[in-house]
């Protein structure tokens, strides 16, 4: 029958000995389709990619607003919820790593994929698209606002009052104008290097960030009391800060694609490289996450900004070089979340309305896509808000107990077994923060709202 146990990098092949290629069912035109697909187009990643494009896919603008959240969440809730999400979702980040090549014989490539097989093929598509489109273009538009506003305050500092005041709008299409450029590399593979300087940029930045705190030392007005002076306030405040710490940990919804990149044989199946750079990358995310969250609140306590950078303005030369380094690091971070979208799109586009898999409909696809972000990043900067709006709203399905109901629902574990039990607390866990971050979130950006001037 022809050589054994190729890669079957491919979405099907037989449970026998079979090379896949023979026992592929798809016809030259839909091989060539997928051959061109983002997610689908490169297979050939090593286990250090996945490494890198999950920090860089984690540690995100969520970092910087750690602090922040510490301050409306208080010290024992705080930590509380920061090393809970940190548990909960190496833990669903594991179910679904585990369920990428569940089925023998298949991979499921994408987060809709594995979605079709646990809920159908029609249900699952609704499930799992909507919610996962809203994160992945939610978390392109705030790091739209966030590369802005980082380069914004990198200008500020270099100038010192020296330059002309220039609008946040400029700044956003500027960082925008990047991405017009890098929104052509064809596939993950391609942008492993800007992945890379992003995942590198984020652990320096974390770094700058808690050590510039550390050395300014605990400030003489500290006040680690509520800021809000309502009860209401507060409540409303400590529910948007659960949507931040959510969207935090938010590299789910591009972990399938990112193990699609991997190549897979029966003897070596793609689940081990891509579990050992898992790992690494969630020890990156501790050493970002717990220093920066924990000392910045202990330094300013109630009076840290939505952003810690924004907040340390010394010494200029290194809080200006932290700003820089979050500009590099988003533009890896938003392409990231990007590929899957144009997969999404791209897929539509040729599969189910026949275009042609050309340059130019890819060119004119993903430059509305960039247009798009931008736009909707000029019109809403409200950094604080859209993460404990977004951090909520999709960010905890998608990472919080999306993977665990798929568990419950593929591999049916024993009622009441340690398994079973772990997946209901996950998702009830999960259920409550989506219910109660949005309405923490959507009422900041109303607060915010009340002195925004369009276009400012």
């Amino acid at each position: 029958m022809g050589t054994q146990d190729e890669q079957y990098s491919d979405n099907k092949f037989s449970d026998n000995k079979v090379n896949d290629r023979q026992v592929d069912n798809r016809t030259e035109k839909e091989k060539a389709i997928d051959a061109w697909l983002p997610i689908t187009g490169s297979r050939n990643a090593k286990w250090w990619y996945s490494a890198f494009h999950n920090v860089t896919a984690m540690v995100g603008a969520g970092v910087l607003s750690l602090p922040f959240a510490m301050s409306e969440l208080g010290w024992g809730p705080g930590v509380a919820v920061l090393v809970i999400s940190w548990v909960v979702t190496l833990y669903t980040l594991w179910q679904m790593v585990e369920m990428h090549e569940i089925v023998p014989g298949k991979r499921f490539d994408r987060y809709h994929e594995l979605g079709q097989h646990a809920f159908g093929e029609k249900l699952g598509l609704y499930i799992v698209v909507p919610q996962q489109l809203i994160v992945e273009v939610g978390v392109d538009i705030v790091y739209m606002v966030t590369g802005g506003k980082s380069l914004k305050k990198f200008h500020d500092l270099v100038c010192d009052d020296h330059c002309k005041d220039i609008k946040l709008t400029y700044f956003i299409m500027i960082f925008a104008s990047v991405h017009f450029v890098l929104s052509h590399l064809p596939n993950l593979n391609a942008i492993s290097g800007v992945s890379l300087a992003a995942a590198v940029m984020s652990l320096s930045y974390s770094t700058i960030a808690w050590t510039a705190a550390l050395k300014k030392g605990v400030q003489p007005d500290v006040d680690y009391g509520y800021k809000a002076k309502t009860t209401v306030g507060t409540v409303f405040n400590f529910f948007s800060a659960l949507g931040d710490v959510a969207f935090a940990y938010a590299g789910h919804n591009v972990v399938l694609e990112i193990q699609a990149t991997i190549p897979s044989t029966r003897e070596k199946p793609s689940k081990g490289p891509m579990w050992r750079g898992v790992i690494v990358a969630y020890i990156v995310v501790a050493i970002c996450y717990f220093p920066v969250a924990l000392i910045g609140y202990w330094v300013y306590g109630n009076s840290v900004d939505d952003n810690i950078l924004q907040t340390l303005n010394k010494p200029t030369w290194l809080i200006a070089m932290a700003n820089l380094m979050v500009v590099i690091h988003v533009i890896g971070s938003y392409q990231v979340y990007a590929m899957p979208v144009f997969d999404m799109i791209e897929t539509v586009l040729v599969k189910k309305l026949n275009f042609t898999p050309s340059f130019i409909l890819r060119f004119i696809t993903r430059n509305i896509y960039v247009a798009f972000t931008m736009f909707v990043g000029i019109c809403f900067p409200f950094f604080g808000g859209l993460l404990g709006f977004f951090g909520g709203f999709a960010f905890a399905p998608t990472t919080y107990f999306l993977p665990c109901i798929m568990w419950l629902s593929i591999c049916k574990p024993k009622r009441w077994s340690l398994s079973w039990i772990t997946n209901w607390i996950c998702i009830i866990l999960g259920v409550a923060l989506m219910i109660v971050s949005p309405i923490g979130g959507l009422r900041q950006i109303i607060v915010q709202a009340k002195d925004y001037e369009f276009f400012s």
